[in-house]
């Protein structure tokens, strides 16, 4: 039910570019995902959703579903069987709503049948009696003392005070903006699936594509009212995620379902449904003022951040934590007061998203930076190196910055990278804006050149036990040494079984390693978010690891009647200090394995002071620096990005090819919301829910990229490791965003850029 990730024979140790065991499968269509999950006698479950932002439930009628041939179950909020709540942080979300919906597309009852359509033609015989209520719909009210209330608590979620240095600061240069960031959806390409299997013992197997295991469990477990051993997840094929797979879909509906029928029940959302079935980025509405010497000094920041949560909490707080601790950019401040708000609305939820809480910022207070150069007469890039922070600072939060902060460095090697050339007299309709829609000759086509540096915490924050587990086996198998890894890491697509692989092959010194599926049989790995599981799991299986090569080299110590500490394990041999081979691995061994789980944790967090927002909130920064080069055309508001490069802290690169790319697609998520990617909601309804209106940045609209990968080890880290996924999301917008603004001379104070922006209209 599950493709098992293994590679043989596949090379590759620490910092080499090892092949990835999935690669093959993917590129050539034999990769199973989640949506291809299949069990013989299995029947389909489908999802009756609300249509309506806010009502009342007055009834649900399931009599006409019932009659339907081929159904074999219909649910409602009165068939769940334990606790109607689930919720990432906290469990304020019903599995089917019982007495209100918050939000459009909220679940309302469940259908099972043999066959898809059956369960779909069932659903829409479900009548459900509606009052719909007022909805609040901009954010902007959520505090207001006449505004509608989305939970009875209020419509409050978190606010983070940040205050430091002077209360009431002057500078004698103020720039000041207000800006907005439109909602992102993750855009994963795999739909969300899964299948519930009935247990023989009462309890229910789930394979599901998802980011985090064992928190699904938890929740699952709360609505089932069962015990965990009862609930087991394993990891199904995952078509990418980008914080979309952290929030429950389909993972209690399905086992409802199968627990019901007692058959194996399978759901697969179309794309419509996924944009309903998963939450987006936060919208955000932002002020920011900053003040400076006349030289571009930075002096003191203001900022006011509101991020709308739509109708549950999801991981909002958490992303109010970054937007706040986070939400000034890799700058020197001395004075600062920041508010950063996440508020209930009737709109659909909002939860984590690569890049979680910065990547709004940094569109604000990037464009702000070009603000301040101007009015100080000072180039983007000199103002940014003047400003920005360096190893042994503290942040806003009064952190500590304890290892290489290379801003500087990183811009200046952005900007000493080749421009592309200028567009020749007669250019190619290719290379313009609006291609061979034959929009322009050339003619009202401007250049713009645009620079941004950001960064972001690795891991979770704030006092967040943060934590992986790994077990590791090695053992010899028809005379070959092989390493077997076990843990509950999700793979989603960024190459974590190849990291884990290349970790085994560097400490045990073996070519063979076996990577299990992920599944709750071992411990929890944490989710696969936050930049976090090389260097969380990563140094959970270089530990595990490490245990398993004492043991054996104790073994060998034994058996040799030689001190541990000059001996070695290379591949099936136990060698010396020289190099020497003293033993097989098979004498060693016999037929017994060599087993260790070890629960490894990155250095602790610490929560914010609720008055100040100081203190010690993350474990590691990354930073990245990025230039944009875009050719616009100001008459009809067309951009064509013609450059996106960047440069990039990341620690050690594990596996360099995977590194570029994880660089890639993260500058191409960034670009995408800068100008053309946002869910757009009226009065609460998704408007453009599908891949035709919802644009997303193809290989035409994906420029060159160069890419400068600098490796300035983190000395508290495994291997000095960086996470490397998010930080090219967050600087990668605001520079296009800039270069579009130098283009066309406008504040452009709203992403994404619509033509009309540029052109006035």
């Amino acid at each position: 039910m599950t493709t098992t990730l293994t590679a043989a024979r596949t090379t590759g140790r620490i910092g080499e570019n090892a092949q990835r065991p999935d690669g093959t499968l993917k590129v050539t269509g034999e990769f199973a995902y989640a949506s291809d999950l299949w069990h013989d006698d299995m029947v389909w479950g489908v999802t009756l959703r609300s249509p309506h932002p806010h009502a009342r439930i007055r009834r649900i009628d399931v009599t006409e579903a019932l009659t339907v041939p081929g159904v074999s179950a219909v649910l409602t909020a009165d068939d769940v069987p334990g606790e109607n709540a689930f919720g990432l942080e906290h469990a304020d979300q019903p599995v089917l709503a019982a007495e209100f919906v918050r939000y459009e597309g909220e679940p309302v009852a469940l259908v099972a049948a043999d066959h898809p359509e059956t369960a779909r033609r069932a659903a829409a015989r479900i009548r459900v009696d509606y009052e719909v209520l007022p909805a609040l719909t901009d954010a902007r009210r959520a505090l207001d003392d006449d505004a509608p209330l989305v939970h009875p608590g209020g419509n409050l979620v978190r606010h983070l005070r940040l205050r430091r240095g002077e209360e009431h600061p002057t500078a004698p240069v103020v720039v000041s903006l207000d800006f907005e960031v439109g909602m992102q959806d993750q855009a994963f390409l795999g739909p969300e699936s899964g299948l519930a299997v009935p247990a023989e013992d009462g309890g229910v197997d789930l394979y599901v594509a998802t980011q985090w295991l064992h928190v699904d469990q938890r929740q699952i477990c709360l609505a089932l009212g069962m015990p965990k051993e009862l609930v087991r997840l394993t990891l199904a094929g995952v078509g990418g995620a980008f914080g979309g797979r952290e929030d429950l879909s389909v993972h209690v509906h399905a086992c409802l379902l199968a627990l019901r029928t007692g058959k194996p029940v399978k759901m697969s959302y179309g794309r419509e449904e996924s944009f309903y079935g998963h939450v987006h980025r936060h919208p955000a509405t932002m002020t920011y003022e900053f003040g400076a010497e006349r030289d571009g000094t930075l002096v003191y920041a203001r900022a006011h951040v509101l991020l709308d949560g739509g109708a549950y909490a999801s991981s909002t707080a958490a992303v109010v934590g970054n937007a706040g601790t986070l939400g000034l950019g890799p700058y020197r401040f001395p004075s600062v007061a920041v508010d950063a708000y996440g508020v209930f609305t009737h709109n659909p939820p909002c939860g984590a998203m690569r890049g979680f809480g910065c990547v709004q910022a940094a569109f604000a207070h990037e464009a702000l930076m070009d603000e301040l150069a101007a009015a100080v007469g000072v180039d983007p890039v000199e103002i940014r190196r003047r400003n920005g922070v360096q190893e042994g600072d503290r942040n806003i939060t009064g952190q500590v910055i304890d290892s290489t902060a290379p801003v500087a460095e990183l811009l200046q090697r952005v900007a000493d990278l080749p421009l592309p050339p200028a567009l020749p007299g007669q250019p190619d309709l290719r290379d313009l804006p609006g291609a061979v829609g034959n929009t322009t000759h050339g003619e009202g086509v401007r250049r713009g050149v645009g620079y941004s540096v950001t960064y972001k915490n690795v891991g979770f924050s704030e006092g967040f036990d943060d934590y992986s587990t790994a077990r590791v086996r090695l053992q010899v198998t028809g005379g070959e040494a092989v390493a077997t890894v076990h843990t509950a890491a999700a793979e989603v697509g960024q190459g974590l079984v190849t990291v884990q692989q290349q970790i085994a092959r560097t400490e045990l010194g073996v070519e063979r390693v076996v990577v299990v599926p992920a599944d709750t049989a071992v411990g929890s790995a944490g989710s696969t978010s936050a930049s976090r599981q090389t260097y969380v799991t990563g140094g959970a299986v270089k530990a595990a690891c490490e245990a398993v090569r004492t043991a054996v080299l104790q073994r060998a110590a034994v058996a040799l009647g030689r001190p541990v500490a000059g001996l070695a394990l290379d591949g099936d041999k136990v060698v010396g200090a020289g190099g020497e081979v003293l033993a097989g691995l098979a004498d060693v061994l016999g037929d017994d394995a060599v087993e260790e789980t070890v629960e490894w944790r990155h250095r602790p967090t610490h929560a914010v002071d609720p008055e100040t927002g100081q203190g010690d909130a993350h474990v590691q920064f990354a930073f990245s620096a990025h230039r944009a080069v875009v050719d616009v055309d100001v008459e009809l508001g067309l951009v064509k990005v013609v450059a996106l490069d960047t440069a990039q802290d990341v620690g050690k690169a594990i596996n360099p090819d995977a590194v570029v790319g994880q660089i890639h697609g993260g500058s191409a998520q960034g670009m995408g919301l800068a100008l053309m990617e946002e869910v757009v909601v009226t009065d609460g309804h998704v408007r453009n829910p599908s891949f035709t209106d919802y644009l997303l940045p193809t290989i035409l609209d994906v420029p060159p990229m160069q890419v400068e990968v600098l490796e300035y080890a983190d000395p508290h880290a495994p291997y000095g490791v960086r996470g490397v996924g998010e930080p090219p999301t967050i600087s990668s917008g605001p520079a296009v965003a800039a270069a579009v603004r130098a283009a066309c001379g406008r504040p452009l104070r709203r992403v994404p850029i619509r033509p009309e922006h540029i052109t006035g209209t």
